[in-house]
């Protein structure tokens, strides 16, 4: 990464992160980066036209989604050696099963500048939507973010019975293909009723939001046809006994507060 690397630098890259779909969540900096870019390189099949409507007139705005790592490199390069600035819009955040590393490495083999703009994640935007938390007081305090193994293997030690083993939320990724292995998985750590929020295209005018347990995983997925663009969140907290932080506790003390008893 290029120290203090400005956003639409002539000979620079940015990676961009679109968020999960609703263009109101690109940050003020990202959104920056498109606009003044001279080509805009985006994951058509994730991120909606709408993302880059903002490009400024006269950029060339490029679906990746049909394109070759190395095709996307070499239009990245081409723009570049010509002193053209250049954004990479990806869903959600870039260092999230954004395939960022391949491209980063190919950038510092030709030595050009890049830099990378955080982005909304499906999981933290399906959080929201639903109005759940990932961390309970006294119950967890701690999210996985996961995967289960498809055509990208998985480690054996991140099996997704192991993870959910520790009973903490999980975050499930690119896993609804297979809604029986995932139900089985959860099934052999977790208890039956704990709950599960199947995010559908979230941040997407069609976005669905859909309530259900461990034990019911698979049937809610095939019921109501859910596909590609679903994250899973595993939320053992969501039907604890209320608690509550100490932050706002009268007796606890904090560096802006001195507890009462």
């Amino acid at each position: 990464m290029t120290p203090q690397l400005a956003p639409g630098q002539p000979g620079s890259v940015w990676f961009v992160g679109a968020g999960p779909g609703d263009p109101d969540l690109l940050t003020i900096k990202g959104r920056t980066c498109i606009e003044t870019a001279d080509l805009v390189l985006y994951a058509g099949s994730l991120v909606p036209p709408a993302t880059v409507a903002c490009a400024r007139p006269g950029a060339r705005v490029v679906d990746s989604a049909p394109l070759t790592l190395e095709e996307c490199h070499a239009l990245m390069r081409e723009a570049t050696a010509a002193g053209r600035s250049v954004a990479r819009v990806h869903t959600g955040d870039p260092s999230l099963y954004g395939a960022i590393r391949e491209q980063i490495r190919l950038l510092e083999r030709d030595g050009i500048p890049y830099g990378v703009v955080p982005g909304v994640t499906a999981a933290c935007a399906a959080a929201a939507a639903a109005g759940v938390s990932f961390t309970v007081p006294e119950v967890t305090q701690s999210l996985i973010l996961t995967r289960l193994a498809g055509r990208t293997p998985v480690p054996d030690r991140e099996r997704l019975r192991a993870l959910a083993a520790h009973g903490c939320s999980l975050a499930v990724y690119l896993s609804v293909a297979e809604p029986e292995t995932l139900q089985q998985e959860l099934a052999a750590a977790l208890p039956a009723a704990t709950p599960v929020l199947c995010a559908h295209r979230v941040g997407w005018p069609d976005q669905r939001l859909i309530r259900t347990t461990v034990d019911h995983l698979a049937d809610c997925v095939r019921r109501h046809g859910l596909t590609r663009q679903t994250v899973f969140l595993v939320l053992p907290g969501q039907n604890a006994a209320p608690t509550a932080s100490k932050l706002y506790d009268p007796t606890f003390s904090h560096g802006r507060r001195e507890g009462r008893s």
